[in-house]
């Protein structure tokens, strides 16, 4: 069987200017985020998998079939594009309607996955307002029925949460998850690192249309460990919790700041049972134990040296 989007030595550029180069990836169920600030060429390797671009060398494939010359496999597509395109004197059911029908469906069935779309994401209420008056947050929510009206195999949403509010957020974030927990195949962009990590721990970070790293967010963090791992540890008592892990052979600085002690070890899961034990035998009250190299912010500091261009 055919994975549900390959890439194989795909890239694209337009005249002199690179959109995505040499990649080769595959997906099959789920929910992927694809993590990279702008300009990284995210919306290009959307628009490869959408059909809407032909790769300039390689190949980009959805079951097996490439998108760009195969209206079959454009069926089983989902888009919802970052900028929007909506026609706004239709009503937002008249809208999603229309591209039911144009999605290969006929027109008793386009007006009832209509309805039903709409009212899956939450807008049955404004289904019949014209798309004028809509709020960002409702225009996302349309964008994403009209994406999922058709039931398609692989639905790729770009940005979809940009200039929503947070409940519209939640909401929205809770339908893609039940929509890759169903089987779908989803491919989610941003340039929100903390959206990703409520949407998805599947991550394929692109930086100047590179895959820089692919997979589980943890197994990310160990292709880096070169870096020190930091552990932050606030409590009453922070110096003798620094005397009392100095001695260990993976500890390789110790700082402070008020009641704060951060640990730089190359082995965390040593360093955590360390702490666990002086916490334990010296009974010492911790207030919060975190780090901050556990987070997706970190990750993609290490990947490009670079956080100027996230958020």
């Amino acid at each position: 069987m055919a994975a549900a989007v390959q890439l194989d030595g795909c890239s694209k550029w337009y005249g002199q200017v690179l959109g995505v180069s040499n990649i080769s990836w595959s997906a099959e169920g789920g929910v992927v985020g694809l993590l990279g600030p702008n300009g990284a060429g995210k919306s290009t390797f959307i628009k490869l998998l959408a059909g809407l671009l032909r790769p300039s060398r390689g190949t980009c494939s959805v079951f097996g079939q490439q998108p760009f010359r195969s209206p079959d496999a454009r069926r089983r597509i989902g888009y919802s594009p970052e900028h929007e395109g909506a026609y706004d004197d239709l009503t937002g059911l008249e809208f999603v309607q229309v591209l039911a029908q144009l999605s290969g469906l006929s027109t008793t069935d386009a007006a009832r996955r209509a309805r039903e779309a709409l009212d899956e994401v939450g807008m049955s209420h404004a289904m019949n307002r014209r798309i004028k008056g809509y709020s960002k947050g409702m225009r996302q929510r349309t964008k994403l029925a009209q994406a999922m009206v058709h039931d398609p195999d692989v639905i790729l949403l770009d940005e979809p949460l940009t200039g929503v509010d947070p409940v519209a957020r939640r909401d929205i974030i809770d339908r893609i998850s039940a929509l890759g927990s169903s089987g779908k195949t989803v491919i989610v962009s941003s340039h929100i690192l903390h959206e990703i990590q409520a949407l998805t721990q599947d991550i394929l970070v692109i930086y100047r249309g590179q895959v820089l790293a692919e997979g589980n967010l943890h197994r990310i963090r160990e292709l880096i460990d070169q870096h020190p791992h930091r552990i932050r540890l606030e409590c009453d008592r922070p110096r003798d919790v620094a005397q009392a892990v100095a001695g260990a052979a993976h500890i390789q600085q110790l700082s402070f700041r008020d009641r704060t002690v951060v640990i730089h070890t190359s082995d965390p899961d040593a360093c955590y049972d360390l702490i666990g034990n002086i916490v334990v035998n010296e009974d010492l009250p911790v207030r919060s134990l975190t780090s901050p190299d556990n987070s997706l912010s970190a990750v993609f500091e290490y990947l490009t040296g670079d956080t100027r261009e996230v958020e």
